[in-house]
């Protein structure tokens, strides 16, 4: 039986959990090439022009391959001005069978993108890489610094700071799913590049190296985080994990937030835990608490934040049913991931 058809029956055998098909985060056949890139040193230049809200498609070539991606820029933060200061970045990773667009209406992040003035950038992955659209974070080829989707997407990123006047001290990585654990990965890999992390219904990084692991991580969760914690290193990180997720395990959450904990604790950072519950914001139908477990520093930043949305399916919390794979019904992952993104700088 091929890597595929594994996937599709081992996530066919959970089941549904919410009206939409349910995002499968496994493996798929890949594209075995190894992509390399040149380290870019992000230069110092002239603020931009006062630019329009925009939010368009563009190409990005990286090893031979020509990648899609979606740039979110939000409008001038005082219209009398023509020298915007730098705006904060936002990369988001879908899950797999979603794309930017489509990932874009769930998170309903370009609103929130708007009033904070952050740039949101929208990697997508080839179909021709994995034919269900899943980044490829289970694949040790996918899994190396300057290599890979990390690399694309790390050289993605270095280009739209350039470019379009976003400031390199905020940085921040965040996806849902197979796009969490390759967030993860990203992070790990290039922690001088990234100031936070946000992994939603993911996976931690070093769980999985072929399809096997891939599918064990996901039903029982990661069984090497201390091989995450060491690759992460020192990373503010944002946690968002369903409950009754059947498709990802949910001591995979708790596995990413205890190697973000431990690793910052190593570093000497002292931080208090809090825990509070807190309620979702949606106006009809019924609605999802979460359980929100916060690492707080003496300078008021939590460093670390773990929410369990209780009896939380597969999909993003909080998010816009416009998009797929989206749980209404939850506290707003979006809110909650920008608003710890924004505490953080490099």
């Amino acid at each position: 039986m091929d890597a595929l058809r594994l996937i599709r029956r081992a996530l066919g055998l959970i089941g549904t959990q919410t009206p939409q098909a349910q995002p499968p985060v496994g493996p798929a056949p890949v594209l075995k090439e190894k992509m390399q890139v040149e380290e870019v040193a992000v230069q110092p230049r002239l603020a931009l022009q006062a630019r329009p809200v925009s939010f368009t498609e563009h190409d990005f070539q990286f090893a031979d391959a020509c990648y899609a991606y979606r740039l979110y820029l939000p409008g001038p933060v005082d219209t009398d001005t023509l020298l915007p200061a730098p705006s904060p970045l936002v990369v988001l990773l879908h899950g797999c069978q979603q794309d930017a667009a489509d990932f874009a209406q769930g998170t309903a992040m370009n609103e929130l993108a708007e009033q904070k003035k952050c740039i949101v950038l929208y990697p997508e992955q080839l179909s021709k890489a994995n034919s269900m659209r899943c980044w490829n974070w289970f694949e040790t080829a996918h899994q190396e610094r300057h290599a890979g989707e990390p690399g694309m997407i790390a050289a993605l990123t270095r280009q739209v700071i350039q470019s379009h006047n976003a400031d390199p001290a905020r940085v921040y990585i965040a996806g849902l799913s197979a796009g969490g654990a390759m967030a993860a990965v990203v992070a790990g890999l290039y922690p001088e590049l990234f100031a936070a992390l946000g992994v939603h219904s993911g996976i931690p990084t070093g769980a999985a190296s072929d399809v096997a692991s891939a599918l064990s991580a996901m039903r029982r969760g990661a069984r090497r985080p201390a091989l995450a914690e060491e690759k992460e290193g020192v990373m503010p990180t944002i946690v968002f994990h369903g409950s009754a997720d059947k498709t990802v395990h949910p001591d995979n959450g708790d596995q990413i937030a205890d190697a973000a904990l431990a690793a910052l604790g190593a570093s000497g950072l002292a931080l208090k835990k809090i825990q509070r519950t807190e309620e979702s914001a949606a106006s009809t139908g019924s609605s999802r608490s979460a359980l929100r477990t916060l690492y707080r520093a003496a300078d008021g930043k939590s460093y670390v934040e773990h929410w369990s949305v209780g009896s939380g399916p597969h999909a993003w919390s909080g998010g816009n049913t416009a998009g797929t794979f989206t749980d209404p019904q939850g506290p707003d992952a979006s809110q909650a991931m920008l608003e710890f993104f924004l505490q953080h700088h490099k």
